[in-house]
Parts: structure tokens; sequence; C-alpha cells
């Protein structure tokens, strides 16, 4: 399970992400950074993983924000490419959830 977050944290660690147009407008609506999710994936919980995913291989991380607060992130390669990392989406989960 843990075999294509590591192919990620890879990717992260020599600079190759991409952040998806869809990832900005979500990180900005929550008021997070780029830096704080790319930064912070190492220490992501796999929440679940789309292996079969018919756009390529992505996972959702639980993962914190610099204040400790909760944030879903989804990562994946696109698909038939090895490269880059890209931040599909990023958001704050709902605490009711």
């Amino acid at each position: 399970m843990r075999e294509f977050f590591n192919r990620l944290l890879g990717l992260i660690k020599e600079g190759e992400v991409l952040i998806s147009e869809h990832g900005y407008e979500e990180l900005a609506e929550d008021h997070l950074t780029a830096k704080e999710l790319i930064t912070g994936t190492s220490e992501g919980i796999i929440v679940e993983e789309y292996l079969d995913y018919h756009k390529g291989p992505c996972l959702l991380l639980l993962q914190k924000d610099l204040l400790g607060k909760p944030i879903h992130a989804v990562w994946g390669i696109q698909k038939n490419k090895v490269k880059p990392a890209v931040l599909i989406t990023a958001y704050r989960p709902d605490p009711q959830r």
C-alpha cells in the first residue's frame, strides 16, 4: 500500500510537482498554501488509494496544516506518465464526518 505513496514522496523530494488548476482554486478557498501541502506530504496518512483510477493512480492523504489542523489532499500521477506528482485537490474535511 505504501509503494505508490513512496513513489510520490520521491517525486516531491526531487521537485517534480505540479498543482492542478482545481488544486490551486481549492487551496485558495480554504486559505492553504502550496508549500504547506508539499512539505506536509511526508507526514501524511493514507486514507484511500485509487490505483486504477481512469486518469491515473492517486491517493487521498490526511495531512495537517501549519497549525496542526487536518487537511485532505489528493495526490496522483497522470495516466501513462512517470512524473510529476500532481496535487489534484486539497481541502479541509468536514469535522462532522
